[in-house]
């Protein structure tokens, strides 16, 4: 196995497993995005491998971008519009993995960070976890081809919802709505989405992959137009008041006073 800065990888009994490891957040960067591309690359090359667990070590499975210390960007460089295409790229490369991917989901999935639990088939979660496309509450318009993931599973209309509050569900109404899959107790997220991926691997692959493929034709293409639009509106809307705003009232742990500029 491959050894990465950030996440872990292990195959056991046809399943892979990649764990990001940078808590207690595991905020992305490109760099990570780069890594889980890469080893989901690894196991679509590798024949035993027949579906993938995708988790995190710490309180959240991954709590978006860390715009408290790099308001600018989020990410790793202070060149924000090379980075931020370069990270979307790298998106798109998990969009186009082949074989069914199973998020376990146990603490907050925010901002790309839901964009990244929703790369994943299906979401095992608990009722301790969040949701939330907070884009609009922070400043500045969704990203990681959430404009196309979120409507494709709870509808036009809950995702509008959920954008423009920028509110936070927990794992009961977020199964509810369809957003995640299955409610385990918090403790038994990772063994549940475990024995999904386990369920699934016992199915052909070749069907299995194939069956994946149909039901996701266009999809990454489709994420590919997403983020190239995701990211005009962002690169400038980054540079506005209110994005800088959105970033301190998060940091402050109150309210935003945004000013429409």
């Amino acid at each position: 196995m491959t050894v990465y800065a950030d996440i872990a990888t292990d195959l056991t009994d046809h399943v892979g497993l990649i764990e990001i490891r940078k808590p207690p957040h595991n905020f992305f960067d490109v760099s990570l995005i780069n890594q889980i591309a890469d080893a989901l690359a690894a196991f679509d090359a590798n024949p035993a491998c027949r579906a993938v667990v995708l988790a995190a070590q710490g309180k959240a499975f991954c709590a978006g971008a860390d715009f408290a210390n790099r308001p600018d960007t989020g990410t790793v460089s202070e060149t924000e519009g090379v980075v931020v295409k370069h990270l979307y790229k790298e998106a798109v490369r998990i969009f186009r993995s082949k074989k069914p991917i199973i998020a376990a989901v146990h603490g907050p999935a925010i901002g790309g960070g839901l964009g990244l639990a929703l790369v994943a088939d299906f979401r095992v979660t608990c009722a301790e976890a969040r949701f939330s496309a907070n884009f609009n509450r922070l400043g500045f318009h969704p990203g990681f081809g959430l404009t196309t993931t979120l409507p494709r599973l709870v509808g036009g209309q809950k995702a509008a919802l959920l954008f423009y509050t920028g509110r936070r569900i927990g794992g009961e109404e977020a199964v509810a709505i369809g957003l995640a899959d299955l409610l385990v107790p918090e403790a038994e997220v990772r063994s549940a989405a475990m024995a999904l991926a386990t369920e699934i691997a016992q199915s052909a692959p070749l069907s299995t992959q194939s069956t994946r493929e149909t039901l996701r034709r266009g999809l990454a293409d489709a994420i590919e137009a997403a983020t190239e639009r995701e990211l005009v509106e962002q690169d400038w809307q980054r540079k506005t008041a209110d994005f800088k705003e959105g970033v301190k009232a998060m940091a402050e742990r109150r309210l935003p006073n945004f000013q429409n500029r």
